[in-house]
């Protein structure tokens, strides 16, 4: 997976985990984030910067199937960030 969302978030798991685990590493996976190495710590430090980085709210509520592995993380924030941007045209548009 790339492209700048892509390359940021991985990023963003590689400061999570301290650093054990290369962006490129990262972007190169479509298995679990587990499977990579990111712990529950690192988890819980990722949710805090992406909720900070790029201003939206990750559900820890129900299902939080996104955190399931890197790409379908960087599928939900990437289809939260695209809403908000709908939200705002259609606001503009009344």
């Amino acid at each position: 997976m790339t492209g700048p969302l892509a390359t940021r978030i991985a990023g963003m798991i590689s400061t999570a985990c301290e650093g054990r685990l290369a962006p490129e590493e990262i972007l190169g996976s479509d298995g679990s984030l587990s499977a990579l190495g990111v712990t529950s710590l690192a988890v819980l430090r990722l949710i805090d910067a992406v909720e900070e980085r790029f201003d939206v709210l990750l559900d820890l509520g129900g299902s939080a199937a996104y955190l399931d592995s890197f790409p379908l993380l960087v599928g939900y924030v990437d289809a939260m960030l695209a809403s908000r941007v709908v939200a705002v045209e259609i606001a503009r548009s009344r």
